[in-house]
């Protein structure tokens, strides 16, 4: 199960602060049961927990919704269903649902990647990502037990299995934390120091995607005491020592 793994690098905004991790891309990685309609959520929760990754949620995506970005936590998404695009690395610039997503209302600098059934995204801790443009058309619902932070089920893979998947669906697994839905702003530092994961959701620990492509410790950062740093607006202001922090990412 080698896909073609592509890779992106996005840089700070003004509003977003992206990742020194890029974002990672497997291409119809996941595998599907022969002659069968849809990929077997089941058997991705399976790999997913087996290499510690949290699965807590499969939705099925209405046309649009707000670009975010999670502070603390790598997200991994696998496409279940349907097709869509995704847009990564910036925030929108207006609350209207046309203007920020069939307009032009969002940040330059944007990365615009078409998803299709058996696609696998790992996204990092603050890279800001948009679903829209689903296909086909559906409304948004929740479609695993629980309420989108974990699955609350006697046997996940057996309640997921049983699943009937239609419109376009992702399963998200969360590493480093719960998910938190933020739209702009944020302690930019902080999210760059969520831990780098000891395995990849897909390939484990063999050198193939993130174990490869992402550097940097599995361990929380540590700073100096006395440093900090204050964000406020647009602008960031450096309060503390004039050494540099003993931070690892």
């Amino acid at each position: 199960m080698v896909a073609e793994v592509r890779q992106y690098h996005l840089f700070p905004t003004n509003l977003i602060p992206n990742s020194p991790r890029p974002l990672l891309r497997y291409k119809n990685v996941l595998v599907k049961d022969f002659d069968a309609p849809h990929y077997n959520p089941g058997k991705v929760w399976e790999m997913f927990t087996k290499n510690e990754w949290d699965v807590q949620w499969i939705f099925r995506y209405s046309d649009t919704q707000l670009s975010h970005y999670h502070s603390k936590a790598h997200e991994c998404m696998a496409v279940l269903s349907g097709t869509a695009s995704i847009q990564f690395g910036v925030a929108d610039t207006s609350q209207d649902m046309q203007e920020n997503t069939y307009n032009s209302a969002w940040e330059e600098g944007d990365i615009l990647l078409e998803a299709e059934a058996g696609d696998v995204f790992i996204i990092p801790a603050g890279v800001a990502h948009k679903t829209y443009n689903t296909r086909p058309k559906a409304d948004f619902t929740l479609l695993s037990p629980g309420n989108g932070h974990g699955i609350e089920a006697e046997d996940p893979k057996k309640a997921l299995s049983e699943i009937k998947l239609d419109g376009f669906t992702m399963m998200g697994a969360y590493n480093g934390g719960d998910w938190d839905f933020i739209t702009t702003g944020g302690n930019f530092e902080k999210v760059w120091g969520v831990p780098k994961p000891k395995y990849d959701p897909v390939y484990g620990s063999e050198a193939t995607g993130l174990c490869k492509r992402w550097y940097g410790s599995n361990r929380p950062p540590t700073y100096e005491p006395g440093y900090e740093v204050v964000e406020t607006g647009l602008r960031k202001r450096w309060h503390g020592s004039n050494r540099p922090p003993k931070a690892r990412l």
